[in-house]
This record gives structure tokens, sequence and C-alpha cells, in this order.
């Protein structure tokens, strides 16, 4: 299955930009890729698979721990891993209202009129509104 290539590849370019940015080598990011709320289960991503994500052929959809993992090595939040392991791997865009506190998780986003688009942040942005009344 490693041959084939994703459909979407999120967390592929970001994974691949990330460590040509940190200049990280398949090997040593493998090594970094531990989970900073379980060191003791050690490095939770091998350099083959990293590579195939990299190369962007197909791999299993990592885990919450594997994301944390992944962030740790590529030395980014959390959450910038997770979006784009939803968009790669479960076809799901995510928009944050400005202050960046509320997620809205959309399936086939890019898909939508931007008339469609527009109401979606709208709504993002009502809802992290503090109620006023």
């Amino acid at each position: 299955m490693a041959d084939e290539t994703a459909a979407r590849t999120d967390l592929a370019d970001l994974a691949r930009t990330r460590m040509d940015e940190l200049q990280l080598s398949y090997r040593r990011a493998s090594v970094l890729a531990v989970d900073p709320e379980d060191p003791e289960s050690g490095s939770l991503w091998t350099r083959g698979t990293l590579e195939n994500l990299a190369n962007r052929r197909v791999i299993k959809a990592p885990g919450p721990a594997a994301l944390r993992a992944l962030a740790a090595a590529l030395q980014l939040p959390l959450r910038i891993v997770q979006d784009a392991a939803a968009g790669q791997f479960m076809d799901i865009d995510t928009l944050w209202d400005e202050d960046e506190e509320t997620r809205l998780m959309v399936r086939h986003y890019q898909s939508l009129t931007p008339e469609d688009r527009e109401k979606l942040r709208a709504i993002a942005e009502a809802w992290g509104r503090p109620n006023q009344g």
C-alpha cells in the first residue's frame, strides 16, 4: 500500500516543509518523534514511515499520541499538526475565528461556494463571541 499516493497531502507537505526548515533527516526526526505525554513509550514514528509520509505515499492514519510525537519532532503546535492530519486523512478543513479560540471543522470545505464559506466563517465568529445579554 505504501506505493499508492495519498489523495490529500496536507500532513505530508507540512512534515516535508518543516523537516527541510529544521534540516532534519528522516532518521533524526524519527528519534525526536516522542509523545511528550508519554516519553517512556519512545519514538512513535519510524524512519520509513516518515519517509513515506513526506513522499506522499499512503500511510496508516496516525492516532493522537503519534500526532503529539510528530508535533514535538517538527517543533510545531499540536493543533497545526492535527489540522493537517484531519485534512489528509479525513478530508476535513479547519476554520479558526480571528482569536484562534474557536475551531470549526468542515468536510469538503474547498468544494463549497464562496458564499457558503463566508457563512461558515460567520458562524465560527459568532460562536466564539461571549454572550451579550
